[in-house]
């Protein structure tokens, strides 16, 4: 049991507890060599005793400490102290994203497309090194009051790896998120973040949670056996490239999915553009491959021997043991639900190859009508079989002239049965916005001009010190990422910087300060101030001669300062008062 004011491994001294979970504790503690708050989590007890598991705990938060980005808690140290094996991370004030996504309930699809950027950027890093995550969701997820999306548990995640699907309390957070090649008892790789990055941007996007069961084994063989649903059945108006985006990163098989976590934050940095909100739904190059079901259900048999039923606070069971008729009816259901599957797969085919013959449906290739005119393009169609929409869609393009065919939706190459609707997407020419000096005006304001203009407009946070000579205005752009003067194409990202400001400790021993303005500056920036008056005869009295926190440290609120105050020792008062005044 770790207490207020213990200090691990005689360094890091608790300060208060500031989370628990089924792997681990959390506490706020403060470093007293490098004086700095940081996040201690201490492993709990029954893990800390399992030999194989500290191995690889230790081993695995060490390969986490050598990774370095801004959207990952970086962790300082690892170590065990009298039995207790713990992790010495960043202390970040902020909250899980999964807090935000209950008070929000979803959240705009631009929120959402730059939280998935940022988590996709930092795992890139760990990805390049070949560090998986492994547990990626959205408890595992911070985001800080300026929007900086910060990931955490890289070393838990990871090591828990081996025994998760043994503990249930694990379990049950993890599988909503958790990749089929996991569930059914095989390796991590790559592929399996990326998955559950998919679910978490589904979420994002919607509020719900795309697979739900009774039990952590019902979810998991929905992970198996069902796609994900269809996005477009919550938001009918998501763009095309989004729906593509979760697709791939949710393919049932790996091999459909992206690479790594840099080739899927590449094609997030597009996704908003106009050019791509009609892009045709992908089709998948390998086939979604069955699982294994006599493997699952080894696992399953392996993961809950010999449990016992968990209540929750209300005493509502959680948890509880199976039986081997408990088996028998889960394999049961598989074989039933594999006979439905193959039916539903033979009847689709069938459809798929005699309607159109029954029908006397053809199929016929949208032909390429690109860089025709609009009256051209709509005589080639025709005469191949379809019909053109009386609606035409404007589009920018660099290479297309104006009031030409740029491109057509079905695409054009795509195969469609005769008599088809077909709309024709007319260039309006090389539409180029040239960007102002915004620096100095509301961030606010030039984001409305600039997304009225078709440009996509970021907004950053720049850490910026405190400086009498230069006033900074909080929400007030101090930099662009596009230099002024330069022209850019609709769907172009700009980053607008705002100032995040800096306070750093000034030397309050310089003589300038009294304990009134300390007093001052501790109640500003909500610091902890503790005034100690001590006699001595080496500082005039009310010399402010020590303060606890160095100069030039940045102030961070909820911090503890200390000063001393020199006092006059008493027997040098009692002399003063013996000689009456005139000594």
């Amino acid at each position: 049991m770790i207490m207020k004011g213990q200090k691990i491994s005689d360094r890091y001294q608790i300060i208060k507890s500031i989370g628990e979970g089924g792997m681990a504790n959390v506490y706020l503690a403060y470093d007293t060599i490098l004086d700095r708050n940081v996040a201690v989590k201490v492993l709990r007890g029954d893990l800390s005793n399992d030999e194989k598991f500290v191995r690889r705990f230790q081993r695995e938060a060490l390969a986490a400490s050598s990774l370095s980005h801004p959207n990952i808690v970086e962790v300082y140290d690892v170590g065990e102290d009298n039995g207790e094996y713990y992790i010495v991370m960043e202390y970040i004030e902020g909250k899980h994203l999964k807090n935000l996504l209950k008070k929000r309930g979803k959240l705009t699809l631009s929120e959402s497309v730059d939280i998935m950027l940022q988590i996709t950027d930092g795992l890139s890093v760990a990805h390049d090194s070949y560090i998986i995550h492994r547990d990626i969701k959205p408890q595992n997820i911070m985001i800080l009051e300026n929007g900086l999306v910060k990931i955490t548990d890289f070393g838990i995640a990871m090591a828990m790896n081996a025994t998760q699907l043994t503990q249930t309390n694990s379990v049950m957070g993890s599988v909503h998120y958790l990749p089929p090649e996991q569930a059914s008892g095989q390796g991590s790789t790559l592929q399996s973040d990326i998955y559950s990055m998919g679910i978490v941007m589904y979420e994002l996007l919607t509020g719900e949670l795309p697979f739900k069961g009774d039990n952590a084994v019902e979810i998991a063989l929905k992970h198996l056996k069902e796609p994900i649903p269809d996005i477009r059945e919550k938001l009918p108006n998501v763009p095309n490239s989004i729906v593509n985006i979760i697709k791939k990163a949710t393919a049932k098989n790996p091999k459909n999915r992206y690479s790594d976590a840099r080739e899927m934050h590449e094609d997030l940095l597009t996704c908003l553009d106009d050019t791509r909100k009609d892009e045709a739904i992908i089709t998948f190059k390998y086939p979604e491959t069955e699982t294994d079901d006599a493997k699952l259900m080894k696992m399953v048999k392996e993961s809950k021997k010999e449990q016992t039923p968990k209540n929750n606070d209300n005493g509502e069971v959680i948890a509880k043991k199976i039986t081997g008729d408990d088996l028998k009816k889960q394999n049961k259901l598989l074989i039933i639900l594999a006979f439905i599957f193959t039916g539903l797969i033979v009847g689709i085919t069938a459809l798929i190859v005699f309607i159109p013959l029954l029908t006397g449906a053809n199929q016929i290739e949208v032909p390429d009508v690109a860089n025709m005119t609009v009256s051209e393009a709509i005589k080639t169609l025709q005469n191949e079989g379809f019909v053109v929409s009386d609606e035409q869609r404007e589009i920018s393009s660099t290479e297309i002239e104006e009031g030409r065919v740029v491109r057509t939706s079905p695409e054009i190459g795509s195969e469609r049965k005769e008599g088809t609707t077909v709309i024709l997407y007319v260039s309006i020419g090389n539409t180029q916005v040239e960007i102002e000096d915004y620096t100095g005006e509301s961030h606010l304001e030039v984001k409305g001009r600039l997304e009225a203009l078709g440009l996509n407009v970021l907004i950053e946070r720049r850490d910026v010190e405190e400086d009498e000579e230069q006033d900074y205005e909080d929400g007030v752009i101090i930099d662009q990422s596009i230099e002024p003067g330069e022209s850019v194409s609709e769907g172009t990202n700009i980053t607008l910087y705002i100032p995040n400001i800096v306070t750093n400790y000034p030397d309050f021993t310089n003589g300038e300060y009294t304990v009134s303005d300390i007093q001052d500056f501790a109640d500003t920036y909500e610091l902890e101030l503790e005034i100690e008056n001590v006699e001595t005869q080496d500082y005039e009295p009310g010399t402010i001669y020590y303060q606890s926190r160095p100069v030039g440290q940045r102030v961070i609120a909820g911090q503890s300062l200390r000063i001393r105050v020199a006092d006059k020792p008493a027997s040098s008062t009692e002399d003063d008062d013996n000689c009456g005044g005139l000594c």
